[in-house]
């Protein structure tokens, strides 16, 4: 009887230890593994965005297709479609010339790659401004004096040192015109009178 219990308690405890082995074995972790994104495939064809113009007065600026092909690939067509609000003032044509606006601008690319031909369009704003004018510089009525001569333009001689303290102006063929040493050269004799010059009797 005390042999058959022995037994039994050994075979007991030969049990729980095997659980406890089985529950204690390492859990095998699966590997991660990460793969990269796939990279974008290159456009057979590339159609840029025309830039903005800039025109003076009534002028208009010439625009053509932008277009760029990958290696391969031909491209056999590529005009121009633009419309001003809803007038088409350009249909599929090589190049457009446009004064001062805001366009809507289509081009159009037809291509062959491989055997296949393709066609892909892009659409796009484009606003042609005009120049700001400018305003000429205005001319001044007179100018320095260098030594007895006046320069080209200012013909005009105007002196300060009358016999009477007067200011006097000579023009060409006058007595004194020629001997007279300029302080001030004016453009025409109006201009010599509104700065307080009267003509010389001479």
């Amino acid at each position: 009887m005390f042999r058959s219990l022995t037994a039994l308690a050994a075979a007991t405890a030969l049990v729980f230890s095997g659980a406890v082995a089985a529950s204690a074995a390492p859990v095998a972790l699966s590997n991660s593994i990460s793969v990269a994104g796939a990279k974008k495939a290159t456009p057979a064809v590339t159609i840029k965005t025309i830039g903005g113009k800039t025109v003076s007065g009534s002028k208009k600026a010439t625009i053509k297709p932008l277009v760029s092909a990958k290696k391969g690939v031909k491209v056999t067509s590529k005009v121009l479609t633009v419309k001003q609000g809803k007038k088409t003032i350009v249909n599929k044509k090589a190049s457009a010339s446009l004064k001062a606006g805001t366009y809507k601008v289509t081009t159009t690319v037809k291509y062959k790659s491989g055997k296949k031909t393709l066609t892909t369009s892009k659409n796009q704003t484009l606003v042609i401004k005009k120049a700001a004018v400018k305003k000429p510089a205005a001319k001044k009525s007179w100018v320095a004096a260098k030594g007895k001569n006046c320069p080209a333009g200012y013909p005009v001689k105007g002196n300060k040192t009358g016999s009477n303290k007067e200011w006097k102006y000579h023009v060409r063929g006058g007595a004194f015109y020629n001997r007279t040493i300029p302080e001030q050269c004016f453009k025409t004799t109006s201009d010599a009178r509104k700065a307080g010059y009267r003509a010389s009797k001479r």
